[in-house]
């Protein structure tokens, strides 16, 4: 009989033992693992979700890494940091594009109004 389930005897043998103490539905019971915890939850992680979106925002993610320190007590790695702000949150920071300093204002103004 193993042979047509393509089982080995042991995974059958635990099948039946789980059927007779659990019945069917202890047998379909589908099991999670439970996962890592995340490292910034709850309240701290809308802390940081509510100073993200503030327009003067953070810099760079060794700013965030200084205020989660100051602010929560937390030491976290620049990777986690960049992992949680920037995949989990989806948030940017609010760094400026750079302008060139060779740039004519006037040449700008002629470009916003013809171009865009």
């Amino acid at each position: 009989m193993a042979e047509r389930l393509g089982r080995d005897e042991a995974t059958i043998t635990r099948w039946v033992r789980k059927y007779k103490d659990e019945g069917r539905r202890g047998l379909l019971e589908v099991k999670h693992a439970p996962g890592k915890v995340p490292i910034i939850s709850g309240s701290d992680l809308e802390r940081l979700k509510k100073r993200l979106h503030e327009p003067s925002g953070f810099q760079s993610y060794g700013q965030i890494q200084e205020w989660l320190k100051s602010e929560l007590g937390l030491s976290l790695a620049y990777k986690t940091v960049y992992e949680i702000v920037h995949n989990r949150l989806g948030a940017k920071l609010k760094v400026p594009r750079p302008q060139s300093t060779k740039q004519h204002p006037e040449s700008l103004s002629h470009f916003k109004k013809n171009f865009l």
